[in-house]
């Protein structure tokens, strides 16, 4: 019964990333900056944000107000996609709203590189491996201290980690992480590669079939726990860190009361065997198909 609250996992950059984190996607900016004070407030050391959800300055805003020292904070941002031709600019932009001069990790979001002027076309002559060599660059300057992709599939991973400009080694992979879409393959061939698993979605996301999963339900009444809580141990439990998502006080500590019990082994395996499959984020958006159903 590992106090999960206190958790870190260790990066291939020696870097240690906090197991439990505050996802700030769907937050909505008037809501983020409490959200995120109320988060390290009761204990949180670990949030993510992304420049495409529109709530940098609210995020910067909440941790400043919140008194805890910068250098006890992990924060994770992201490269949107019509940046990724100037990511070091975008770094800066990021780093202005979040009010600081690092953040621990940078994620390439999506591996789309789309038009500036027009978000439903790709960029001409360019794609993430391009990308990837601009964040290569960023590593060296202090101002992201790790970098790392999202929403990468294993054929992109593969095609990333073969081309001879790729000198680093991804050190996250956000990817959508819960028993309705487990990708065991993709996050096994994450931990092969030497890359860390982190699980958005990892509730499920609003209205989310999960919310009325009988085998999850039961689960949760029986160990007296939420099935927010639950979903969250499962996901720890499995080897990854989770970014749970909320704006109300009390779920945001109710989602950080994880010490001091864990599943059983047979519990972990009922929740492997939710059969139902769904995706929160799909890729029909995007340009490029970038999820092939290959990874589960």
């Amino acid at each position: 019964m590992a106090n999960q609250t206190s958790r870190t996992y260790t990066l291939n950059t020696g870097a240690e990333i906090p197991a439990i984190g505050l996802g700030t996607w769907q937050s909505k900016p008037s809501q983020v900056q409490a959200a995120v004070e109320a988060a390290l407030g009761v204990g949180y050391r670990h949030i993510d944000t992304a420049a495409a959800y529109g709530n940098e300055k609210q995020v910067g805003a909440g941790i400043k107000a919140s008194g805890v020292p910068r250098s006890s904070i992990w924060l994770t941002t992201k490269l949107d996609n019509p940046d990724q031709t100037r990511a070091a600019a975008a770094l800066d932009e990021s780093l202005a709203n979040l009010g600081t001069d690092y953040v621990d990790l940078y994620l390439v979001h999506w591996p789309a590189a789309t038009d500036p002027d027009d978000n439903t076309k790709l960029v001409p002559g360019w794609d993430f491996v391009d990308t990837w060599r601009e964040m290569q660059k960023l590593a060296a300057t202090g101002k992201a201290r790790n970098i790392g992709v999202s929403n990468f599939g294993i054929a992109n991973l593969e095609k990333l980690l073969a081309d001879e400009s790729c000198k680093i080694v991804p050190a996250v992979n956000q990817i959508e992480l819960h028993p309705c879409n487990p990708s065991p393959k993709l996050v096994a061939y994450n931990a092969a590669k030497g890359i860390h698993s982190t699980g958005y979605s990892c509730l499920g996301s609003t209205d989310s079939p999960l919310h009325t999963n009988r085998t999850l339900l039961e689960l949760a009444r029986a160990k007296g726990r939420t099935p927010q809580q639950v979903l969250l141990m499962w996901g720890l439990q499995k080897g990854w860190s989770v970014i749970p998502k909320s704006v109300t006080p009390a779920r945001i500590e109710a989602n950080f009361a994880l010490d001091g019990w864990c599943l059983t082994d047979d519990e972990v395996r009922s929740l492997d065997a939710v059969e139902e499959r769904f995706k929160v984020c799909g890729d029909a958006w995007l340009p490029v198909r970038v999820f092939f159903g290959d990874d589960e």
